[in-house]
């Protein structure tokens, strides 16, 4: 499959690229920094209105980002239900809420496999509350990622703690309403350094797999050691119908939780093209979802970078000659399938994507328009005082 003639998309992929959504991260508007330094801007969200305003700016200029996930305890109010009429009158939506047992320092030795139990029920205990708060925004997912590992040989049993574990995923699992899902989510190392507690895709599938159709796993793209083949895994779970969401970022070394594609388009385009051979894209059941921290980029303008990179190569991979390819494949012709491959990756799809945002009424430069809407300067000057948000360091 190719451009037009006029250069614009083929309807099939057109239709494909209406119906994309990319969930935004609350604390990505928020400050954050290294662990040396948090860095605060000008404009910075104090609250988590403010946060859901600004992921609704990205929306208005991409037409790519109609909902936002919350984190607990980072994104607390009083009243959830003002805050779902809020992103309802932004015209965007509350999305997935992120649980977090790992910043109390009772959890130093782990949460959900902590060896006391009164730890472990203070981390259930959390999750319930979560899943009053998704009753009040609407929410379906239930996110968890944990901190839980240990840095020396014989710290702790790590059997144990695999049991452990098991036993209080089941005890939120059994909390859920029949609509919502428990999303796991896995990182291979740290804060842990000798061992984590849920490290890969295999310890989470085999945990919420035990838990029932309900649970499944998130793969966040820059939680794998260096050479991971992380398509031969979005391709594995897609098979095994447990992929439930990505966390789309990027890592030059480790969980750098940069801009989406910056480091390797490629492989953001190779994990696309097994996402939409899998039956994953445009799915219900896959959610895609950034996980980003903008260090000392522009918020926003990071956000809006970020869709307009997923959405450029989603465009690009649905532009893949599958029959070629596949006809190559069973030929055994590997440099013409190689061939075929990459140039649907090389396609400059820039100027159709511009036309697709104009034809629906949106910029065609998303950047350029936020750049010259006045948003920014006038968020800055309305956010004096206060405190700002952010996730410490």
């Amino acid at each position: 499959m190719t451009l037009t003639d006029a250069g614009s998309l083929p309807a099939e992929v057109l239709a494909q690229l209406e119906r994309q959504a990319i969930e935004l991260p609350s604390w990505a508007f928020g400050n954050s920094g290294t662990r040396f330094k948090v860095f605060t801007t000008a404009g910075t969200p104090r609250t988590p209105f403010e946060k859901v305003s600004d992921a609704a700016q990205v929306n208005r200029m991409t037409g790519l980002a109609p909902s936002v996930a919350l984190h607990i305890p980072w994104d607390l109010v009083d009243d959830f239900g003002a805050l779902r009429e809020h992103a309802e009158s932004e015209g965007v939506r509350l999305g997935t809420i992120n649980s977090n047992t790992f910043q109390d320092d009772v959890y130093k030795f782990g949460s959900l496999t902590h060896v006391d139990r009164a730890v472990r029920q203070q981390a259930i205990d959390h999750h319930y509350r979560c899943l009053e708060v998704m009753a009040a925004t609407g929410s379906r997912d239930l996110k968890i990622w944990l901190a839980d590992g240990s840095n020396y040989p014989g710290q702790a049993d790590l059997r144990g703690r695999q049991d452990r574990l098991a036993e209080s995923l089941q005890a939120i699992y059994d909390r859920l309403a029949p609509h919502q899902r428990l999303v796991l989510e896995y990182k291979f190392f740290e804060p842990a350094f000798y061992h984590t507690d849920v490290p890969d895709w295999g310890t989470a599938y085999a945990q919420v797999t035990a838990l029932g159709e309900q649970a499944v796993v998130c793969l966040d793209t820059g939680h794998h050691a260096p050479g991971t083949n992380i398509e031969f895994i979005v391709m594995q779970l897609l098979r095994l119908s447990r992929l439930g969401s990505f966390d789309f970022n990027s890592r030059f070394y480790a969980d750098d939780d940069l801009i989406v594609g910056a480091a390797d388009p490629y492989q953001l385009f190779r994990i696309l093209v097994e996402v939409i051979r899998g039956g994953g894209f445009n799915s219900p059941d896959v959610a895609f979802m950034l996980d980003q921290c903008h260090n000392v980029e522009n918020k926003i303008l990071g956000q809006i970078r970020s869709v307009l990179n997923v959405q450029e190569m989603s465009a690009r991979a649905l532009l893949l000659d599958r029959e070629a390819l596949a006809a190559a494949e069973a030929e055994g012709d590997v440099l013409t399938a190689n061939e075929i491959f990459v140039d649907a990756f090389q396609t400059d799809v820039r100027p159709a994507l511009a036309q697709w945002r104009e034809s629906r009424g949106l910029p065609a430069d998303p950047m350029r328009a936020q750049r010259e809407s006045g948003y920014q300067s006038t968020i800055e000057a309305a956010r004096v005082g206060g405190t700002q948000a952010g996730w410490g360091a």
